[in-house]
């Protein structure tokens, strides 16, 4: 097992915690948003990340950094941040804010849905799509869509563990794989 196994078992741990006092509190959906917030920012943000992850860099400054970054969070989240700078876990917060994010899904029956497409989504293609959705999952889905040239054509639908490739190019690899055998 490796340092990452660690840090994530860690991350769940934390999540689950906040995501009790968030649910006792009748604060779950608004810890979301700010989980959701916290986990992007430290994502599009090296400097950032480094700077939680940093040795160097002092809790109370890593503390005073995220206060000022995150003003408008809730109380709940900020209780967080205090947490896990007296216990020096700064590092895993982004871990903790996709573990939260996770685990809110869970908990309300909802999943992130990633379709790729070669061109922007017609609304006839959504609806394709959304009918597929239908037969892979029971839960609420939230759709992300993306543009990949690649895949020519059609569409590929991730959904959990699940993936539904409809992408022209797989149908062109699948034909090639035939000729090749006979």
């Amino acid at each position: 097992r490796g340092l990452g196994d660690v840090y994530k078992r860690q991350a769940i741990r934390y999540a689950k915690a906040i995501l009790s006092l968030a649910t006792d509190n009748q604060k779950a959906e608004a810890v979301q948003a700010d989980m959701a917030l916290i986990g992007q920012s430290i994502a599009n943000n090296a400097s950032l990340e480094n700077a939680l992850k940093s040795p160097v860099v002092k809790l109370l400054e890593k503390a005073a950094v995220l206060d000022a970054l995150f003003p408008s969070v809730s109380s709940e989240s900020k209780s967080l941040f205090t947490t896990l700078v007296s216990n020096k876990r700064v590092n895993i917060l982004g871990q903790i804010a996709t573990q939260y994010g996770i685990l809110y899904d869970q908990v309300n029956n909802k999943e992130n849905a990633f379709v790729t497409t070669a061109i922007p989504m017609t609304s006839e293609l959504e609806e394709k799509v959304m009918a597929k959705l239908k037969t892979l999952t029971t839960k609420e889905v939230t759709l992300h869509k993306s543009v990949d040239a690649n895949i020519l054509g059609g569409f590929v639908l991730r959904v959990g563990d699940l993936q539904y490739d409809a992408s022209v190019s797989n149908q062109l690899n699948t034909l090639k794989r035939k000729f090749i055998i006979n």
